[in-house]
């Protein structure tokens, strides 16, 4: 089995997100670098941690007209990123033009369809009258019909997608929390085994893992509890 641990680095600084790099070692090929260490750091934190030998999930969520989605992946690419997110809402334009961007460099462009934090109430709030499951589908179709394959989901409907699409699409899931973590601001969680299960590739995972004295401990054991 391939290590599918994505660990997010929501960390304040560099040091801080290097030493939680050093500090796990070989336990974690794959980290996310969200919008709090990217704002902080710029480029250089990209750069930086893949000097250390590990994969970057650059999750910037982009979301805008299509030319500056385009070439904000242009840019993502430039600096070597592996993963990158768009925003799904933008519609067909805009992904269109992700995808377009996507083939200046190798990085896989995920879409972001449901957040893990949200709830059939945050999307009436937004105007959506869908259900979570409905709108989750609709957004991964949008993106296989505009030429993104691959798509961020929560494991709640990741069993779904895969007798939809099958392995035509590659899904990224955070929202995931072993039984010995909190489940902190996820609403719609399962854990690591049941999501790997239902056939997620990549986990996310930050908390669990980061906010234990052990982070490399906390990364093994869940790896175990994969087998």
């Amino acid at each position: 089995m391939k290590n599918p641990l994505i660990v997010a680095l929501d960390v304040p600084d560099q040091d801080a997100a290097l030493r939680l790099v050093e500090r796990l070692g070989p336990a974690v090929p794959f980290y996310k670098i969200g919008l709090q260490l990217f704002t902080r750091c710029g480029p250089g934190v990209v750069e930086a941690v893949k000097g250390a030998g590990a994969k970057v999930f650059l999750d910037l969520k982009f979301h805008d007209i299509p030319n500056t989605v385009r070439h904000s992946v242009e840019s993502a690419c430039a600096l070597g990123v592996d993963l990158l997110t768009i925003h799904l809402c933008g519609g067909g334009a805009m992904i269109r033009a992700a995808a377009e961007g996507a083939l200046s460099g190798n990085a896989l462009v995920l879409g972001v369809t449901v957040l893990t934090s949200s709830s059939r109430e945050t999307l009436r709030e937004a105007g959506i009258e869908a259900a979570v499951e409905d709108q989750v589908l609709r957004l991964a179709r949008l993106a296989s019909e505009n030429g993104v394959t691959g798509i961020v989901a929560s494991p709640l409907e990741v069993t779904l997608l895969r007798q939809i699409f099958g392995t035509g699409l590659t899904i990224v899931t955070p929202g995931v929390r072993p039984e010995w973590a909190e489940a902190n601001d996820q609403q719609r969680t399962m854990t690591p085994k049941a999501a790997m299960q239902a056939g997620a590739d990549f986990l996310v995972i930050g908390r669990p893992i980061t906010g234990q004295p052990n982070p490399r401990e906390a990364a093994e054991r869940i790896l175990a509890e994969l087998m």
